[in-house]
């Protein structure tokens, strides 16, 4: 079990006054100090948090491997072609939204070709690419055909769940992670995730990544960033043992 630490919202505070910090590149390093295997930015398209400034620098100076989340526009595929990260995630974008509200909708052959297109490209740059999809057999399928190496499941609908529902959508998460592997597709997962509903996740044995950002960062509010992760990445260990 890898987690990677998201620090888009150190980002959104230093955006909030437009000014220099905090600075999310230093926030890596003591997430890194703090036990992350790797650090996950969002470039969007309106550049509401991370800079391309940030990533350019990250590149240079993490010493763990660099997840860049980004749609499949074609200018965003560009730099991500032209950066070479570690790992690239094609995630949906809207500009009225919050935070990502769900998985790429891969209902269409539009999209499925525009999307297919972005993974041929990031692939033959080297770049090993990651659909965010929702937990269902036909966006799991549909990556597949796509040419992704990897699906990260949408936990949010899980993670918002109470009661039966939960239980409901943590089944759904168990069949999705059970089919992508039995496809030769490796399994990550994230959103909405938090230290007090993340185990039972960090316990399925086909997830292998998990990608949290905003629970970390409220926690660093009052205990420190590198504390923080070092608290997550305890309970995902405990998770794995305990399973």
């Amino acid at each position: 079990m890898r987690l990677y630490i998201n620090i888009d919202h150190v980002a959104t505070v230093r955006e909030a006054r437009k000014t220099d910090e905090p600075d999310p590149v230093r926030a890596a390093v003591l997430a890194e100090l703090g036990g992350a295997d790797g650090i996950t930015v969002h470039l969007r398209e309106d550049r509401r948090h991370i800079q391309d400034r940030d990533v350019a620098l990250l590149l240079k100076t993490a010493r763990t491997p660099l997840n860049l989340e980004t749609c499949s526009a074609p200018s965003m595929v560009d730099l991500a072609v032209a950066w070479l990260p570690a790992q690239v995630t094609l995630v949906p974008e809207k500009r009225e939204e919050v935070t990502t509200e769900g998985g790429l909708d891969l209902s269409t052959e539009e999209r499925r070709h525009e999307v297919a297109g972005a993974v041929r490209r990031l692939r033959d740059a080297g770049i090993r690419t990651s659909l965010f999809i929702d937990p269902d057999e036909g966006a799991i399928r549909a990556s597949m055909d796509s040419g992704a190496e990897v699906v990260e499941l949408h936990t949010g609908e899980y993670a918002n769940a109470r009661g039966p529902e939960r239980r409901e959508q943590f089944a759904r998460l168990n069949r999705a992670a059970s089919l992508a592997r039995k496809l030769s597709l490796d399994v990550h997962a994230g959103h909405g995730l938090t230290y007090e509903n993340v185990t039972p996740v960090a316990a399925v044995p086909e997830i292998e990544e998990l990608n949290i950002g905003h629970s970390v960062i409220s926690r660093a509010v009052f205990v420190g960033l590198e504390r923080a992760v070092g608290e997550m990445a305890t309970t995902l260990r405990r998770a794995r043992r305990e399973r």
